[in-house]
């Protein structure tokens, strides 16, 4: 279930033992606090400043912060004043390095919390994509948080209106500025589905930086154009973070995902933010959150109804059904299933978006497949995962995905020397591929036939991916 903001009433911070507890970095005594002043529970604080609930528990515990990246999210998730934030020695807000905020005091208050203006999160992105490009050693040491995608989905269903986009800006840009952004991004999901999230994930970073960037904060452009070009640029958001989460690069991927969240509520395109909480769900799944990957799939179910995108609902439950199957809830997974069934039985592919072009009978059924296999019906997740080879062929990834998911299949029902063909396969598409994902699925293979590594056909598989994909440690 989402949660409710954390709201702390602003005396906290003038308290003389709560200046004492910030200058010492204490952050357990702080969340203490928290939690008897502002009546806030761990899960809430964690949902606040981006931190699993496990870990808030270990600070409140004694536990010490000495990562500047931690301290923070603890001063943005709590909304600190810059008073607060240089008490901890921490730089004031207004000392960033990005554009200067505006000095209209309703849109300072709007640049905070769930009424953040578009200009707000632009300059969220501006700082995001200028430390990607140049690999800032803070960024990439960003950790993935389940709890730190609550908040943006939580803020899709309860924020304002968007208000208006015009800007007057030094640079005019129209119609075919923006499709020239929407053309590059589906040039660069075609490489991403063909060669992996590696294969261009630095150059879609850049090209957000030196291209997209002047054309948000430099343009000229009118209420309708705004809205298209927030759009276009949450689009190609959600694909970088895509991108960087194929990498194994998850709390990147977080970030570009949780900013596309906040593109596409500014420039009011409800199916986009759907597809957009779909793929925070699928990232909170394959990582093990089970229950957050269920919260984000039902959120996700619920703006593709709002946007009236019934396969946008398709996908939402059968994100949902791999949740529940993560968790071991065999009766809601098959009850979701058919739900999934149904809804793309009746959707309309006919106006489609291009970005939900994937999502086909292949797709469903490789992802009834990961559901069985997870479960333990192998005879099912196999009829599934033939069935999901039935598929198009500019999907290499996905392709060697299926391949994988039906070598697995065959491993566990004890079928080695069919797991090995298969899986040398699967192999074969992975060698021309950048994805961590592809390594991943190939090494499970293998653990799984380590305990037949004597046979021949095992042995020489093993071989093979230790060549392709280098000897394991």
């Amino acid at each position: 279930m989402l949660l409710d903001p954390l709201r702390i009433p602003e005396e906290v911070w003038s308290r003389h033992d709560v200046r004492v507890m910030l200058a010492n970095r204490d952050m357990g005594a702080l969340f203490r606090v928290l939690t008897r002043l502002a009546g806030a529970s761990q899960t809430r604080i964690g949902a606040a400043v981006g931190l699993e609930q496990g870990y808030v528990s270990r600070i409140m515990s004694g536990r010490k912060v000495t990562s500047i990246e931690v301290l923070e999210r603890i001063a943005d998730g709590c909304n600190m004043p810059d008073e607060a934030r240089m008490t901890m020695g921490l730089a004031p807000k207004g000392n960033s390095c990005l554009p200067a905020t505006s000095s209209d005091p309703e849109e300072k208050q709007a640049e905070h919390g769930p009424g953040q203006s578009w200009q707000a999160s632009v300059r969220n992105c501006l700082e995001l994509w200028r430390g990607d490009v140049n690999r800032r050693d803070l960024l990439r040491r960003t950790a993935f948080s389940s709890a730190g995608y609550t908040l943006p989905a939580l803020r899709w269903f309860t924020a304002p209106d968007p208000p208006p986009l015009a800007r007057d800006g030094s640079r005019s840009v129209g119609q075919p500025e923006v499709e020239t952004v929407r053309e590059l991004t589906a040039t660069y999901r075609r490489l991403d589905n063909q060669y992996g999230g590696g294969h261009a994930r630095n150059t879609v970073a850049r090209y957000l930086n030196l291209e997209v960037a002047p054309l948000l904060t430099d343009g000229r452009f009118d209420q309708a154009t705004g809205r298209e070009l927030l759009s276009a640029t949450a689009e190609l958001s959600q694909l970088a973070g895509w991108q960087a989460y194929d990498m194994a690069e998850h709390g990147i991927a977080q970030r570009y995902l949780t900013l596309a969240l906040d593109l596409a509520r500014h420039a009011d395109d409800g199916g986009l933010g759907a597809e957009v909480i779909a793929a925070m769900s699928h990232q909170a799944t394959y990582l093990g959150h089970a229950a957050t990957g269920i919260d984000l799939a039902r959120a996700a179910r619920e703006a593709a109804q709002r946007a009236g995108m019934p396969v946008l609902v398709a996908e939402a439950l059968v994100l949902e059904a791999h949740a529940y199957a993560i968790g071991h809830d065999e009766r809601a997974c098959a009850r979701t299933l058919h739900q999934a069934e149904q809804a793309l039985d009746r959707a309309d592919r006919g106006s489609d978006p291009q970005w939900i072009s994937y999502f086909d009978e292949a797709y469903l059924s490789a992802k009834f497949g990961h559901c069985f296999h997870t479960l333990g019906r192998y005879s099912h997740a196999e009829r599934f995962a033939v069935r999901s080879l039935r598929m198009n062929p500019s999907y290499v990834r996905g392709y060697g995905f299926n391949l994988s998911l039906l070598a697995s299949i065959y491993a566990r029902q004890g079928e080695v020397d069919r797991a090995c063909v298969v899986g040398k396969e699967a192999l074969t598409k992975a060698k021309d591929l950048r994805s961590a994902r592809a390594v991943r699925y190939l090494r499970d293979l293998q653990a799984l036939l380590a305990a037949h590594r004597r046979r021949p056909g095992v042995r020489h598989f093993t071989d093979q991916v230790d060549a392709v994909l280098g000897r394991r440690r």
